[in-house]
């Protein structure tokens, strides 16, 4: 089935003749792009703000349903629903807009929230998270798509790390706030919160989208590739969310689940070299820039996630801090991602060769977590310094790799190529947190049945005389290996000129300068 949109062109495939559409539309004012950015960032706060407030309530949902065996799901539902339909708004909007789609997803998510928050049971909860993820899963990559829409390229970074003020704010509040509305209220005001604060949203993105430029070009939705590829990423993210947790990894479950999705994965690059327009076209898949750029992000993402997770286990078992005191000193791992951003993306108006502060970002976080790979003991201080210096080292990873594969694919296949950069992020963040759960798994000794915790696990493991500090160094491995092999790819990702023009900075001359004095 073929969708046109309203003024149908035929650009060419050329990311110049794709810059020369977007330039003919009438720029935007400063005011616009404020008024857009506010409206984004309110949407991008309400998405991240639903990963971290939930966490703390799941106890008290237990209680309260009287179901602790699928409590998990609460999370995972989220997870699994947001992470495969990211590749389909890019796409979608790429043919009906970005402010349409936006409208949907944020439309999805409250509707998810008001399921969710007047819930009568685990199961009418969990779809509610299920319908809550499948439009939230659209607001990141639409609001990375939009941001890109707004600015060129080069101005681009400055506002993808202003953006992370939301990741932080969320970070920081959200734990906080869902342990208060559960000690104080009833856990569904967590959910009752989306619904004003998601309805304010949809207002700002209606008015302010409204002059928003539009790529335009008559598309074909992939129905089939769109369903095949979510089919074999939830049998594989299911693997990844339920190996050594619910079931042995080595179950007939888990290698069917891993086979299966395998199988589909076999079928959708099969389908992919056939159809005329692919879900993923293999133009997007094949450039250069878009694979190193997105194994960047993604391998940074998931060595940072790795460690939010089990961090405040690590803290609580080796430095034997109270869960309280725990969260309070994983803040400046997730704090300190913004002001590296920051850093990164004004750093790309200016600087030519803007890859120097992703590279310097990168080697910093890798010295960081040797620290702790070669001292896992050592005193808290030293522990909160290292996730400090990790914070802002990944966080000037972001900007660079984001607006290189951006800059890098023509206009019309910016929100395609930012729907899959956002998926293949989420798959190997979830897969590196699995990894390392098995190797905290292998290392206390224990292989979790179901219903077996890994608390439960630590304690064991500490009544018998194990050394904890030493299990949790060959994690810290792990994600050094996540961050070398992130530099790597950082280091071989080309750095192309970059569109638009540098804020206070000389246009770009025909041939390179000289080089600065040492």
């Amino acid at each position: 089935m073929t969708y046109s949109s309203r003024k149908s062109s035929k650009p060419s495939d050329s990311v110049e003749a794709a810059f020369t559409e977007a330039a003919s539309h009438a720029p935007l004012s400063k005011t616009d792009v404020r008024n857009i950015f506010y409206g984004l960032m309110l949407g991008m706060f309400l998405s991240a703000l639903n990963q971290t407030i939930v966490a703390t309530a799941l106890p008290t949902i237990g209680r309260d349903f009287g179901d602790f065996e699928n409590l998990s799901w609460v999370i995972i539902a989220y997870l699994l629903s947001s992470t495969v339909v990211s590749p389909l708004y890019g796409k979608l909007s790429d043919i009906h807009g970005r402010r349409v789609m936006m409208l949907v997803a944020i439309g999805l998510f409250v509707a998810g929230s008001l399921m969710s928050a007047v819930a009568p049971s685990m199961a009418v909860l969990i779809a509610g998270r299920t319908l809550q993820g499948i439009g939230g899963g659209g607001i990141v990559p639409l609001t990375q798509t939009s941001i890109a829409d707004m600015v060129t390229p080069r101005e681009r970074g400055r506002y993808q790390a202003y953006m992370g003020t939301s990741w932080i704010v969320a970070g920081v509040a959200g734990p906080a706030l869902g342990g208060i509305i559960a000690d104080h209220l009833h856990w569904s005001v967590i959910f009752w919160l989306n619904v004003p604060l998601g309805l304010f949203a949809a207002l700002l993105t209606y008015h302010a989208m409204k002059r928003l430029p539009r790529h335009e070009r008559p598309h074909q939705l992939d129905i089939v590739g769109a369903a095949l590829m979510i089919a074999a990423a939830t049998l594989v993210l299911i693997a990844l969310t339920s190996g050594g947790i619910r079931v042995p990894w080595l179950s007939p479950t888990i290698l069917l689940l891993v086979a299966g999705s395998l199988v589909l994965s076999l079928l959708l690059i099969w389908w992919l070299k056939r159809v005329p327009e692919p879900f993923l076209p293999l133009t997007v898949l094949r450039n250069p820039v878009m694979r190193v750029g997105t194994a960047a992000t993604s391998l940074t993402m998931g060595a940072v996630l790795g460690l939010t997770v089990y961090m405040p286990l690590y803290f609580q078992v080796v430095h034997k801090l109270s869960a309280t005191d725990a969260g309070l000193a994983l803040i400046p791992i997730v704090v300190m991602t913004t002001p590296g951003s920051m850093l990164s993306g004004r750093s790309m108006m200016h600087l030519r060769h803007y890859k120097v502060s992703a590279i310097a970002g990168a080697i910093i976080a890798i010295l960081s977590v040797t620290a702790l790979v070669i001292w896992p003991a050592m005193p808290l201080s030293g522990v909160v310094v290292a996730l400090t210096l990790i914070g802002f080292g990944v966080g000037t990873v972001y900007p660079v790799s984001t607006v290189s594969i951006q800059n890098a694919v023509p206009a019309y296949q910016v929100g395609t190529a930012t729907g899959a950069m956002n998926f293949f992020r989420a798959l190997a963040s979830t897969l590196a947190v699995a990894i390392m759960g098995a190797i905290l798994l292998t290392g206390l000794g224990a292989t979790p049945e179901r219903g077996t915790g890994v608390e439960l696990l630590v304690t064991t493991a500490g009544a018998n005389g194990v050394d904890t500090a030493a299990v949790f160094r060959f994690v810290f491995v792990a994600a050094d290996v996540f961050l070398v092999l992130a530099l790597i790819a950082v280091l071989r990702m080309e750095e192309r000129p970059l569109r638009g023009p540098a804020v206070k900075a000389p246009p770009l001359a025909p041939e390179p300068p000289p080089a600065p004095a040492e």
